[in-house]
């Protein structure tokens, strides 16, 4: 009768589909993960080197840097490619 849309579309088409319907805007959240990482490391390195140089640093200042830092460092990680899908 009808045509099988699971043989009509392109079986590498589909995967990739399947794949996004799995984990939908997960290049953006890559994105975002890695803008705060990085974001949070050039925070930390900024106190650090005013540290080194003798300038006084809020130890709650920093706390909050590392946290960040561990935080969304561990959000990049646990998003990453997972071959067992």
């Amino acid at each position: 009768m009808g045509s099988d849309p699971k043989r009509s579309l392109d079986p590498e088409l589909r995967q990739r589909l399947l794949q996004e319907a799995r984990t939908p805007w997960r290049g953006l959240r890559r994105a975002l993960w890695f803008a705060l990482v990085a974001s949070a490391g050039l925070g930390l390195a900024t106190m650090v080197m005013r540290a080194s140089a003798g300038s006084e640093v809020a130890s709650g200042d920093l706390l909050i840097q590392i946290g960040a830092l561990g935080l969304f460092g561990g959000l990049l990680w646990l998003d990453r490619n997972r071959l067992n899908g």
